[in-house]
């Protein structure tokens, strides 16, 4: 499983033991890694750009206050959850009871309102600015996740997914992201990986996405 890996580097190891210790300076973090406090810190940065860790100033003593670091809600996502197996038995008794169109259905309706959301909060003209907003909405929702450059467009990286076991069973849910993707970055979409399926990521390629007019 992707979390797996993510556990095993060292970004995930301190995630895990700020899951363990609830809070913990770079000192004590380096102490218990057998790293510098220097490296940590590198590591701690990117946590917190990906909006999985916050710091705060503490006071243990008469010396100056020491930044102390702690995990955030959307860190949650890393660890297991066990509601997209609850959300796969569900919907296999919707298909069971109802039948396949009444799963749809509620997949329309789920990209409906996710599609909503997302119009709202990726507004940016340019095309890159569009597709920033829009790996920051899927940070916000618990997902690991960025872009890069590539070849006439741009790739989407999650690195994790909450719903990857849903996925395997119903597809559908990946169509979520990519309603979410077509109706607000625009261009040719192809996903050409996805952890659903054995990959190292979701990754959606975008290519021939133009600036809105104003």
């Amino acid at each position: 499983m992707q979390a797996d890996r993510f556990f095993k580097t060292t970004r995930g190891r301190i995630v895990a033991e700020l899951r363990r210790r609830g809070t913990a300076s770079a000192s004590d973090l380096a102490r218990a890694f057998g790293l510098s406090p220097n490296a940590v810190r590198q590591q701690l940065v990117l946590l917190e750009r990906d909006s999985l860790v916050v710091e705060r100033p503490v006071r243990r003593g008469p010396t100056k206050p020491t930044l102390e670091f702690s995990l955030t809600k959307e860190a949650d996502a890393l660890f297991p959850q066990r509601y997209d197996r609850l959300l796969a038995s569900v919907l296999r008794e919707v298909r069971a009871r109802f039948g396949e169109s009444a799963v749809g259905e509620i997949f329309d309706g789920i990209s409906k309102r996710a599609v909503s959301r997302a119009k709202r909060a990726v507004t940016a003209k340019g095309a890159e600015e569009r597709v920033a907003q829009l790996t920051e909405l899927l940070r916000h929702d618990g997902v690991i996740a960025e872009y890069s450059l590539i070849d006439g467009g741009f790739a989407v990286h999650e690195h994790n997914c909450p719903y990857s076991e849903v996925a395997k069973e119903h597809p559908q849910m990946c169509q979520v992201v990519h309603h979410m993707i077509d109706e607000t970055i625009g261009g040719e979409l192809e996903q050409t990986e996805s952890l659903a399926t054995g990959g190292k990521e979701c990754r959606f390629e975008i290519t021939g996405a133009a600036a809105k007019s104003a």
